[in-house]
Order: C-alpha cells, then structure tokens, then sequence
C-alpha cells in the first residue's frame, strides 16, 4: 500500500476486449484474445514457499491472497494504479503475480527507469480476475481472502475505482481483510511502547523481518505482508473465521473520498 513515483509512458485509451460476462468463476482461458494472451504471459511469476495455514485442514476451507498497490498518489479521485503484486500465501508453483500498469498519465519524480511500456488496467483486470478465480476453483466450498495492509482505505478503493473506470465488477465472492485494523489490535495487546508504528515497515521491524528488494515496491510490500499476517494471527490467536469475520467485500468502501 504506497503511492508511488513511477515514470510510465502515456499510452492511448483502449477499450476492454473481455466482456464483464467472464467475470466470476465462470472465466475460462478461452474467453481471453490472443492480444491478452501475451499479456498474460508476460507477467512476472513466481514460486513461493507457504506462509500461513500450514494446518492441512484448514488450507480446504480458506484461500488467502496478500495485495498490494502501487499508485500515482493518494487521492481516490484522480489516482491511478501504477503497479500491482499478489501472492497466494499457501505458497507454490506460480503462486507470486506482479506487473507495472500504465497510468496513462505522467507520474513525477520517478525514482524507478528503464521500466518499458506497461499494461493498462483494462487489459490486467480480465487476468488478475481470471488468476484468482482460477485458484479459487479449486476451494469451492471454502473462501478466498484478499489481505492488504490499509485495504478498507486504500488498496479496494484504488481497486474498485479502477474496475469500474474499465467498465468492470469487482467479483462479488472476493473478501478482503484489512491487516491494520489487525495491527491497530496488535497494538493494544502489546501497548504502543512495544509497537509505537503500525505502518507495513513498522510491523516488519517488530518481528524483525529482513526487507526483500526495495521499498515501495508492491511485490516487496507484499512479502513483508505474508510474513506479519501470520505472526498476528498467532499473537492474536485468530482461526479462519476470526479473519472470515474481520472480511468485508468492495462494495462497502467509498471511492470517493481522499485518503486520511
């Protein structure tokens, strides 16, 4: 959860090619053009070992996913998305997604080069969407968890916004925990003095965690998220449905007001 000053080339405007009928669990590969096929392969994926319900039991009954964004700024109004990384805490096979989205506007006071021409959002929806449910099959019966750090507030809207922006739903199955409302918790069992910060950063010093790769980068941020979680759900002591009771869905975030 950061924004960001990444330099991306403006690109024209360009209209979904996937219709909002492949939404859900009923997307399929086939329903992507060859145009999003490329996409798709050009995405960074990764292997990662698991982070979080090592219990085999619970692993049917709950898939948890940590988000994190990357954007222009910290208005909901006129910010953009600009880089995004998800990663599968069971861990696996393909199981980190991360790419640069561009913006289609300029973004100042880049600290990152070099970076080449990017995806629009347009494009990444279908595949993000098709990326998840495509796991997500394969818990019918269970639940799939999105956890973002300031998820309510930040990363749902800029995500929300954006869907919409491209004429897309977010899917109504997605349940999205937001981990400082889990830290803000944290705080109060340990008292401020033991954890005085309950940024992302802040967190990851209290459990003395080795940062991996740079700072305000969405895959590093997420990595730092995949460790913390289940560190709070232990001190916490919180099974699948404390978190499942902490979830929310998109439709109860606002758009519309600035970040405070």
């Amino acid at each position: 959860m950061c924004y960001s000053n990444l330099q991306i080339p403006k690109l024209g405007l360009q209209s979904p090619s996937l219709g909002l009928t492949t939404l859900g669990r009923r997307a399929t590969i086939t329903t992507i053009s060859q145009p999003l096929l490329e996409c798709f392969r050009s995405i960074q994926y990764s292997d990662a070992p698991a982070k979080i319900l090592d219990n085999e039991f619970l692993k049917h009954f709950v898939k948890v996913f940590g988000l994190d964004l990357e954007t222009t700024g910290l208005s909901r109004k006129e910010g953009r998305i600009v880089e995004i990384a998800v990663r599968d805490l069971h861990g696996g096979k393909n199981s980190c997604f991360q790419t640069l989205v561009n913006p289609e506007q300029h973004v100042p006071n880049s600290h990152i080069h070099g970076i080449g021409v990017t995806f629009r959002m347009a494009e990444l929806i279908p595949i993000l969407v098709l990326s998840n449910t495509s796991k997500a099959a394969k818990y019918p019966e269970g639940n799939v968890i999105l956890a973002a750090h300031n998820a309510r507030c930040f990363d749902v809207p800029f995500l929300l916004k954006e869907f919409r922006c491209c004429s897309f739903d977010v899917p109504p199955d997605w349940l999205f925990l937001d981990t400082l409302a889990l830290a803000r918790e944290l705080r109060k069992l340990h008292g401020s003095r033991a954890l005085p910060k309950i940024s992302l950063q802040g967190l990851r010093e209290f459990y003395r965690i080795p940062l991996e790769g740079s700072n305000h980068r969405a895959m590093s941020d997420v990595n730092v998220l995949s460790s913390i979680l289940p560190n709070m759900t232990f001190d916490l002591k919180l099974g699948v449905d404390d978190l499942l009771r902490r979830t929310f869905k998109a439709s109860a975030c606002n758009i519309t007001r600035t970040r405070t």
